[in-house]
This record gives C-alpha cells, sequence and structure tokens, in this order.
C-alpha cells in the first residue's frame, strides 16, 4: 500500500509500500518515530484519511476477504465500530465534551444495532460496557469533564469494543497517561482482546509495551516496514536492521546506571524529499556507497524479513 498527501504545491509521501499480515486473534505491534507514518497506516484500513488531501495511491487492504480500499462508502460505513473499530491517541479530544458518556456509548451501539435490539437492551449492554472496563456504570450520566485522564481513556475503548468488532487499532493509546494507568490500561486492553477474541494492531514508540503485548512486530520508518517478524526475531533474534539497534539502544538500561543512552544521529527525512536508496542511509552507522543508491530489497531469516544491505550482504 502507499499513501500519499496533496497540498497546493507538494506531494508528501506518507506510506511507501508497506505489506502486512494480520492473522486472527493476534495482536501486531507497530512501532517507529513521529513521522513514520504509523497513524497514516492506521487511518488507511478504515479509509479515513482526510478528504481531498489523502490519497491510496496503490495497494489493496484485504478484510475478511474484501478488498477495503474499492468498497463503498455505505459498506465502509458498516465496518468502521461494528467489524474494526479504532481506539485514537487523546482521549480528551476523542470524546464529545457536550454528551453524557453513556450517550456516547449508546449512541455507538445504535448506530449499528444490526440485531434490532430494544432501547433497554441497549442500555444494558452500555452499563455492562462501562462496568467491562472498571467504570461504575452509574457513572454513564456524566460528562467528559468529570473523568480523569485514564477514565476517560477507558471510556474511549468501551466505545471502541461495544459493538464486539473482529480487529481493533490502537493508537498510541497510553501516551496521554502517566505510567502507572498506561500499565492498568495495556492489561486490561489485553484482558478483553483475550476473552473477546479480538485481533489488534498496537501503534507505540514504547518497545516495552510491544514485548508483553504482541505477537507479530513490524517496525517502521519513513512510510516504509524495514523489519518485521514474531516477537522473538525481534527480541531475541541476531541480525536486525541498524534502525531497530538504534531504537534499543535508545531505551533506558535501569541495570547499569553509569550507561548512556545512545540515541539515533539526526532526524526524520523530509517525506516531501526522501533520500535515494535506502531512505535511512544518512543517519546509518553500517552505511555502504550501495545503500546511497539503491533500495534495498527484503531479506528474509525465515519468519523475519528485514530489509537492509548490510545485513544481506552479512549473510551471504
Amino acid at each position: 500500500m502507499k499513501v500519499i498527501y496533496k497540498t497546493d504545491s507538494d506531494t508528501i509521501c506518507a506510506v511507501n509500500g508497506i505489506d502486512l499480515i494480520l492473522d486472527k486473534e493476534q495482536t501486531l505491534g507497530i512501532v517507529g518515530e513521529t513521522g513514520a507514518g504509523k497513524t497514516t497506516t492506521a487511518l488507511s484500513i478504515l479509509r479515513l484519511l482526510p478528504q481531498d488531501i489523502g490519497e491510496i495511491t496503490e495497494g489493496q487492504i484485504i478484510f475478511e476477504g474484501k478488498d477495503l480500499i474499492s468498497a463503498k462508502e455505505s459498506d465502509m460505513r458498516k465496518v468502521r465500530g461494528e467489524k474494526i473499530s479504532m481506539i485514537f491517541q487523546d482521549p480528551m479530544t476523542s470524546l464529545n465534551p457536550v454528551l453524557t458518556v453513556g450517550q456516547q456509548l449508546y449512541e455507538a451501539l445504535e448506530l449499528h444495532n444490526t440485531q434490532n435490539k430494544s432501547k433497554s437492551q441497549l442500555e444494558a449492554r452500555v452499563d455492562e460496557m462501562l462496568e467491562l472496563v472498571g467504570i461504575p456504570k452509574n457513572r454513564k450520566r456524566e460528562y467528559p469533564h468529570q473523568f480523569s485522564g485514564g477514565m476517560k481513556q477507558r471510556v474511549v475503548i468501551a466505545i471502541a469494543l461495544a459493538c464486539s468488532p473482529v480487529l481493533v487499532i490502537a493508537d498510541e493509546p497510553t501516551t496521554a497517561l502517566d505510567v502507572t494507568i498506561q500499565a492498568q490500561v495495556l492489561a486490561m486492553m489485553s484482558e478483553l482482546k483475550n476473552k473477546l477474541g479480538m485481533s489488534m494492531i498496537l501503534i507505540t514508540h514504547d518497545l516495552g509495551v510491544v514485548a508483553q503485548n504482541c505477537d507479530k512486530v513490524a517496525i517502521m520508518y519513513a512510510g516504509e516496514i524495514v523489519e518485521n517478524g514474531i516477537i522473538e526475531d525481534i527480541f531475541e533474534g541476531v541480525n536486525h536492521h541498524p534502525y531497530t539497534e538504534g531504537l534499543f539502544g535508545s531505551i533506558p538500561d535501569l541495570t547499569r546506571s553509569t550507561k548512556r543512552l545512545n540515541p539515533i544521529d539526526g532526524l526524520m527525512p523530509d517525506p516531501i524529499n526522501l533520500p535515494a536508496g535506502c531512505t535511512f542511509h544518512p543517519r546509518c552507522p553500517k552505511c555502504m556507497d550501495i545503500c546511497r543508491t539503491k533500495k534495498p530489497e527484503p531479506f528474509s531469516f525465515g519468519s523475519h524479513v528485514i530489509k537492509c544491505h548490510f545485513v544481506q550482504n552479512s549473510n551471504q
């Protein structure tokens, strides 16, 4: 899949040919710096790109045997919320401030009421979902401003799961929360996923979150998947893309208090004018001449796939 954003003067290459597979009841973690294209990927799946600006130029999104890119908008409305739902980054802006949390939950259920349930049945489901995420049902008549950040995020999760979707896309769902609440929310999401038998795409910056919650991992850089594999490939494997090594080098090591972090030099490339060859080469400590001119092809180690000339040459 390829995605661009068009402005009056420029074309921004946001996603540049990614290829992902997610099986039933699996959790896929997508990791990368800000600007890597993670959120654009998520919005593309639900066809929620900004109108007249965002455009999927190539590829397919196959869900339950159908291509979502070519689906009619009326069909996509049935998919959103009912089949695929999304938990957005900021719970503060995801909720309507003038509606109670109960009304917002009820609205989601009413919109996808394919079984023609009565009002009392829908209200009972609202109570059930609030209790499921740890919020007393008697708080459903309260407004978002009466909840803490962690409680707001629980409400957003309840809305996303209300219609028992097949796939949940969680776009950095704990970014706005403090560390203690993050752990609670992630544990709750994992429990609900297993209980309801869902698949999940978890977008995050945090490799620790990925290690605890994901079955597969995709490392994303400048709109490309530069490395992907099962969790053991990424965290225990021998071969890694230099960008992945850089991400691991930026994680604090609490067992060695004197060890300094080893951040990745430089910045993410300008998506309007991406470098030739490997897009990571201007920041790569293992850059070779071929990296500056030729784009690397995927190189496989079983389930582990890496796009890197250095890794490929080292294993031939």
